[in-house]
């Protein structure tokens, strides 16, 4: 056929016919990326498009327009007849956004959220955007040997449904922006657990116990500090006490917490929840190779902690903040550099979070004569912050006496 001649006997093939020849499984998982209502929508296509949303791999319980506000309401006659209709195949995800909702529309949302179990859902995410409440969840535990991620946003979790112990294969689960109504949270089969900007009124603190966790993130709890049961396999965790943190020292000055004189605090007394013997935080996650320990200044739980500092045989980077670093004598940053036999690299923010430091001094171990009383292997410290200031001469004076030589930069 000469060059620019067409084949006028050549049927012409459009893109609904290419992606339509595909086999049923690649069009099963494609569906899945869309919202269920434009999923059940492709059934006008074509005759081999009619049944193909009946079967999708994944499901996605949200709006057709992400920049307008989603509400239940809106879609709970669509997903009665969903369910009904819909094949009992399993499901490998499962995604139920919404950004309003009311009372009356949280049996749906639960009713939603078993369905999903039901079909062995995989990976399970709800969030709610709601500004005003939290949608109640159901006080039922969780059944499912096939989860293996769960995500939750602006929920309300009750302690049955976070009693994991039917979820064998959950290793991953994040909690972000959550109402906490339960005293513990336990799984053997978790890897990656991650607790961010949730608050919780209980008056005993939340045991969360998960043996064979790889990271632990622990950011901006609202209310009494969680206590962390040992994490033997533990390799990354970050740990920062808000402002919104509960646990202060009512008599808390100048960098001085109860316990360094006579006076202690209603707010420092150890309660029997507590393991007023060991520590709160410190020890769980003692076995990590990389911490990140924040915390706002007049909360009493780190420096209550190295009081029974454990030694934390496998770290190789520290990263900590400003408070740390006020106390009159550097005892918390002393403690817990002497207890990191290891430790390789140890940075240090002391500049307002949430800002850029200005200036970053480096330094690293000098091998001297007289014996060292932290870790030899350190090799990279550095001290970020915006100005030279008393505190930041302090502690590089600190440094300095334990064979840390600086360059400024």
């Amino acid at each position: 056929m000469p060059p620019g001649s067409e084949d006028e006997s050549a049927p012409l093939m459009s893109a609904t016919d290419r992606i339509g020849a595909l086999p049923d499984h690649i069009l099963h998982h494609l569906l899945s990326f869309l919202p269920a209502q434009a999923a059940v929508r492709t059934c006008v296509l074509a005759r081999r498009w009619r049944h193909l949303w009946r079967s999708t791999t994944g499901l996605r319980i949200v709006g057709l327009d992400d920049e307008e506000p989603v509400q239940v309401q809106d879609l709970r006659k669509f997903m009665d007849h969903l369910l009904v209709l819909r094949e009992r195949t399993d499901l490998d995800t499962v995604q139920i956004k919404f950004d309003l909702f009311n009372q009356d529309d949280e049996p749906y949302v639960n009713l939603w959220t078993r369905f999903a179990v039901i079909c062995k859902v995989q990976v399970l995410t709800l969030r709610i955007h709601d500004e005003l409440e939290y949608l109640d969840l159901d006080d039922l535990p969780l059944v499912s040997r096939h989860l293996r991620t769960l995500n939750l946003h602006g929920v309300s979790l009750r302690r049955t449904f976070v009693d994991f112990a039917s979820c064998t294969a959950l290793a991953n689960l994040k909690i972000d922006d959550c109402f906490i109504n339960f005293n513990k949270i336990s799984s053997c089969s978790l890897k990656h657990l991650s607790i961010t900007s949730c608050q919780s009124d209980l008056d005993c603190r939340v045991r969360i116990s998960a043996p064979g966790l790889v990271s632990l993130e622990l950011e901006d709890f609202i209310g009494i500090t969680p206590l962390l049961e040992d994490m033997a396999s533990l390799e990354a965790a970050c740990v920062d006490l808000s402002v919104e943190c509960k646990d202060v020292c009512l008599n808390y000055g100048s960098g001085v917490f109860c316990g360094a004189n006579d006076n202690t605090c209603k707010n420092c007394v150890p309660g029997s929840d507590d393991c007023s013997s060991d520590c709160l935080l410190l020890g769980g996650i003692s076995s990590a190779k990389h911490l990140k320990l924040i915390s706002d200044t007049g909360k009493f739980i780190f420096t209550r902690d190295l009081k029974h500092c454990p030694t934390f045989s496998k770290l190789k980077t520290l990263l900590l903040n400003k408070y740390w670093c006020v106390a009159p004598d550097l005892d918390p940053l002393s403690c817990i550099l002497t207890n990191s036999p290891v430790l390789e690299k140890l940075t240090l923010e002391l500049f307002p979070k949430g800002q850029n430091p200005k200036l970053e001094i480096k330094g690293s171990y000098c091998c001297m004569e007289r014996p060292s009383a932290i870790s030899e292997h350190l090799d990279i410290v550095e001290v970020k912050c915006d100005v030279i200031d008393e505190i930041i001469r302090k502690v590089l004076k600190f440094l300095c006496a334990l064979n840390i030589r600086f360059s400024f930069e």
